[in-house]
């Protein structure tokens, strides 16, 4: 295994909000036991139009479609990856690739997250690590979320990690114990209604501010199993529906569901973190919905004082899971557990990800 100090990575995300290509340029210094990290470059890739449809859909395809698909999207970012350690003359020691999550049934032992290792390794003529979750859904587990050894590890000030990506998660230390999961959708659905008015996204939260509470359609939300469950659980794509049967029921205006689903969403956040006994409690939010500004406000006045929201850099909110999942390839080049049990309800801690090309 290696077992150097310093390593130099490029991690990759593509999220299920199918925004673009996230890539991070990030190095990682282990010294007396602590790991530290620089985030140096970044950029977000936006998909070809096509690729980009055919991500979206790519739940939809038929299995040689979908096989098509896991090739050229690994080939695709593999150039990526390419054009960018070129441009930017980086020494790289290796790529950790999330990949684009197709389907996610771990009560199946299924996840799959499409962006073939190879042609992303043939690509770009650099080691790759990618298919993370696999092992921890066949050790029982929900292979997500993976982001709470990195929290632990990297960004281990802060008592609350929150990521609002397409699904919202929190990573938190509790009695030693490093706990995580999926609290609610969060962009998957506030992007499906806002492109019922013409836009890709709510810019600054500007159409949910405008709307109506639904009464009716919170209770109805809140009510959801889902969040009856208790300790590791995690939301894919597939889980929206029960979602959307509820918004859909009647012919709601897109700003009223997206004033609904703000309110709905910082009431789970609520209910998914606790105040401490002695101190303000700091947390840090990243992922797109950090620049939701109308829900930040109604998040930060829903969390009231026991909660301190710290102001992240925006290198930080665009691209904190990129720059984990490269700190993943680490653990997993090192052979050292970069997957929780605590966190997944796997039976075990494991080391997961398929390397390439060494």
């Amino acid at each position: 295994m290696d077992k150097r100090s310093s390593y130099k990575m490029i991690g990759l995300m593509s999220g299920t909000s199918g925004d673009g290509l996230d890539i991070a340029y990030c190095d990682f210094q282990l010294d007396s036991g602590k790991w530290s990290y620089r985030l140096h470059l970044y950029e977000t890739i936006a998909f070809p139009e096509s690729l980009a449809k055919n991500l979206m859909q790519a739940h939809e395809l038929s299995g040689l479609d979908l096989s098509l698909l896991d090739v050229s999207f690994g080939k695709w970012m593999g150039e990526q990856v390419r054009f960018f350690f070129g441009k930017h003359q980086l020494k790289i020691d290796a790529v950790a690739s999330h990949g684009h999550t197709v389907f996610h049934q771990p009560d199946k032992r299924l996840t799959l997250q499409i962006g073939n290792g190879w042609a992303l390794h043939k690509a770009c003529g650099l080691p790759v690590i990618n298919d993370f979750r696999m092992l921890d859904v066949q050790l029982g587990g929900q292979g997500a979320p993976l982001v709470p050894i990195g929290d632990r590890l990297l960004f281990g000030e802060f008592d609350y990690c929150i990521n609002l990506g397409g699904i919202a998660n929190v990573s938190m230390e509790y009695s030693g114990i490093r706990l995580a999961f999926d609290i609610c959708p969060f962009n998957l659905l506030l992007n499906h209604f806002a492109g019922l008015k013409g836009k890709a996204y709510d810019e600054d939260g500007n159409l949910a501010r405008s709307g109506r509470l639904i009464p009716e359609v919170l209770e109805q939300l809140n009510q959801i199993r889902f969040y009856d469950i208790q300790g590791s659980k995690s939301l894919g794509r597939e889980d929206m529906d029960q979602f959307l049967a509820i918004l859909q029921e009647q012919a709601y205006r897109p700003e009223d569901i997206l004033h609904t689903l703000v309110q709905h969403y910082a009431f789970q956040i609520k209910n998914s973190v606790r105040p401490l006994e002695k101190s303000i409690a700091k947390v840090l939010v990243t992922g797109g919905g950090a620049f939701n500004l109308y829900f930040m406000e109604i998040l930060e006045k829903t969390l009231g004082r026991a909660f301190e929201i710290i102001p992240a850099p925006k290198s930080l909110i665009n691209y904190k899971e990129a720059l984990i999942f490269a700190f993943l390839g680490v653990l997993r080049l090192r052979g050292e557990n970069n997957c929780l049990y605590t966190v997944t309800g796997a039976s075990r801690d494991n080391c997961g990800g398929v390397v390439y090309g060494l």
